[in-house]
């Protein structure tokens, strides 16, 4: 029973992060509703309660070690657990790197949203979503980390997720800054550096 409970707890609070994140994703668009203040102030509490959720997909990834489901697929990798801690490792730090620095640069609207907020420097002058692409490897990390392979092929969901939420967030950057984001999406990368593009 406990098995089933936890991967719907997974599955509910997986898709909770998604759309709570997509909803903070729109204060721009959401102001000429009902008011900017109004707008960034539940944008925010979206943003929140996303992060919570998430929080609670963490706390899933590890339960399931201690109760995977009662079936036939690998409940281990069939390497030695260090193989899995080095191969967490190693995918940790590069994608760690970028989003602490993606993080940097966003200062406080990662989580606190502000009509006020100008467009970010940083890491941003070469790509657009560096948190997104540093913190969704974290996902393979737990679960090497907890040597699942169940939780590995279930961190796949996160891919199109975070590539949806990015969108969300652009549509909405387009409203807030018009052409300037227009322009700024034209010469960065959505993930990695956009290759500089030279004359003949």
């Amino acid at each position: 029973m406990l098995p089933w409970l936890n991967i719907a707890v997974l599955t509910g609070a997986t898709v909770l992060t998604f759309a709570f994140y997509v909803a903070s994703a729109r204060p721009a668009a959401l102001s000429q509703r009902i008011g900017a203040e109004a707008a960034y102030r539940r944008c925010t509490r979206f943003r929140i309660l996303s992060a919570v959720s998430m929080t609670v997909v963490g706390v899933s990834y590890v339960v399931y070690v201690f109760f995977p489901l009662p079936w036939s697929f690998p409940k281990r990798f069939p390497w030695p657990y260090w193989v899995s801690v080095v191969v967490a490792v190693v995918i940790a730090v590069p994608s760690g790197v970028v989003f602490a620095r993606g993080m940097r640069d966003a200062g406080e609207e990662t989580m606190v949203l502000k009509e006020q907020h100008t467009m970010y420097g940083g890491i941003y002058e070469r790509i657009r979503h560096p948190q997104a692409a540093g913190e969704v490897w974290y996902w393979w990390v737990i679960a090497f980390l907890c040597h699942s392979p169940f939780l590995a092929i279930y961190s796949f969901v996160w891919l199109p997720l975070f590539h949806l939420m990015s969108r969300a967030e652009e549509r909405d950057l387009l409203i807030r800054y018009g052409d300037d984001y227009r322009a700024y999406m034209e010469r960065t990368g959505m993930y990695v550096p956009r290759r500089a593009h030279t004359g003949s």
